[in-house]
């Protein structure tokens, strides 16, 4: 059973993981259509290649992680390495001096995003393998996330809410400078926190990581209802990557306030501060996977209401954003607490800790999957004929208005109507994980 101390200080890793997972989301692609001049199709390319890096990258880091041996236990050592080279990195995001050169800018950044997919692998992959061995109590894993996921929330709210005001008080190429270097703060102590907060945690009974890297692979594959759950995790991570690269257009070119980036934010995030605890409630009462069933169900009735923007006052697009938020918090409760329970019942069957693996291929499918969602909502643009400028100021024809809409409403319903079909096939059961204890 987990402490309140090692529930807090192992949310605290979400201050990282949450403004890491948010803020290249929200204005990687519009500062490089919109800043450097970039073509949509290219700056979703740009955007995605070094997240992509992950796929290979993820896996990888979990072997290493599981095979380390420390009086830290094998995931801590990485929290620090891994979370000081991301917050180091991010810096340098959006850090590239006058370059006048759409080429070396579009490098620069480049190269900067694939460091930080690189050491955000080696923190986030030791970082979410480390409930398994935390506790071994079905419920206290519920409770664990949700504490990390009310973490989460206000880390999303925080970096993702101010980003774009400290980027637009500023203006300019500037903004963006001291906007990355605020970020990389909150990453820094993300990753401190997690690290010193965790000191105390339990590091679980040790097991034989036996086998090569491939062949655990094979097994975890093989794995049902892991595959089941890690499908419906990137459909619904490229939906969600997909709104999210829309929240910034939207705001300057359909509802005509700039200003609306950073509310219409707020009020996706927000209401997990109050739905937290009712989303734990109806875990335990309905179970895990009816609780991700609901909670999906919501996401996608907003997802679907979004493309009615350009015909309702704002007040009821703030309010369906909320209805968003209420949904989005769900599907980061429920899959966060049937990750442990899935990794654990393989461990006790097996006699071998493959929670690294598992956790390396989780976070690689929804990295990829948050990465895919900007791609595709680049795609979106490039197809409604969706113009790039340096001035921020380009007018857009009616067709990029209409791409504008339908990439963070219609595309993404789309997309968690098909997450439905693997999610309703998943089979484990809290009588099966209680026995595996």
């Amino acid at each position: 059973m987990s402490g309140v101390g090692v529930r807090v200080g192992y949310s605290l890793g979400s201050v990282a993981t949450g403004s890491f997972g948010t803020v290249p989301g929200l204005l990687l692609l519009p500062y490089l259509t919109d800043t450097l001049g970039i073509a949509a199709v290219a700056a979703g390319a740009i955007v995605l290649l070094p997240k992509a890096l992950d796929v290979v990258l993820n896996p990888v880091a979990g072997r290493i992680s599981d095979r380390h041996r420390s009086p830290q236990g094998p995931r801590r050592p990485f929290l620090l390495r891994g979370g000081l080279a991301l917050a180091t990195c991010f810096a340098l995001l959006f850090a590239a001096p006058d370059l006048d050169s759409r080429a070396l800018d579009a490098a620069w950044v480049v190269l900067a995003f694939a460091g930080c997919a690189t050491a955000y692998a080696f923190f986030q992959v030791p970082y979410v393998a480390m409930p398994a061995e935390i506790t071994d109590d079905y419920a206290d894993r519920t409770r664990l996330m949700t504490w990390r996921v009310a973490v989460l929330t206000i880390a999303i709210l925080i970096s993702g809410g101010s980003a774009p005001v400290i980027r637009d008080a500023i203006g300019g190429r500037d903004g963006y400078r001291v906007m990355g270097l605020a970020v990389a703060v909150l990453l820094a102590i993300g990753t401190l926190g997690a690290y010193y907060g965790t000191r105390n945690a339990p590091i679980g009974v040790p097991r034989e990581t036996t086998g090569t890297l491939g062949e655990q692979l094979r097994v975890v594959a093989q794995a049902a209802d892991f595959r089941r759950l890690l499908t419906t995790l990137v459909l619904q991570a490229l939906a969600l990557g997909s709104m999210l690269a829309g929240i910034d257009y939207l705001a300057r070119y359909v509802l005509r306030d700039p200003g609306a980036a950073s509310i219409g934010f707020v009020c996706v995030v927000g209401p997990a501060l109050l739905v937290s605890p009712l989303w734990l409630a109806i875990g335990n009462k309905l179970g895990k996977k009816a609780g991700f069933v609901i909670a999906s169900a919501v996401l996608g009735l907003g997802a679907v209401s979004l493309a009615t923007v350009q015909h309702v006052p704002i007040w009821c697009v703030y309010l369906v954003l909320a209805i968003v938020g209420i949904g989005f918090t769900g599907v980061q409760v429920f899959p966060l607490a049937m990750l442990p329970d899935v990794a654990a019942v393989d461990a006790a069957r097996s006699g071998v800790r493959r929670a690294g693996v598992f956790t390396g291929i989780w976070t690689a499918g929804e990295t990829l999957g948050l990465a895919l969602g900007p791609g595709l909502y680049a795609v979106v643009l490039a197809a409604g004929g969706y113009v790039s400028s340096t001035t921020r100021d380009a007018v857009q024809p009616d067709s990029a208005l209409t791409a504008i809409v339908a990439g963070l409403s219609v595309v993404p319903a789309l997309l968690i109507a098909v997450s439905f079909v693997p999610l309703l096939r998943y089979r484990l059961t809290a009588d099966e994980v209680l026995e595996a204890r």
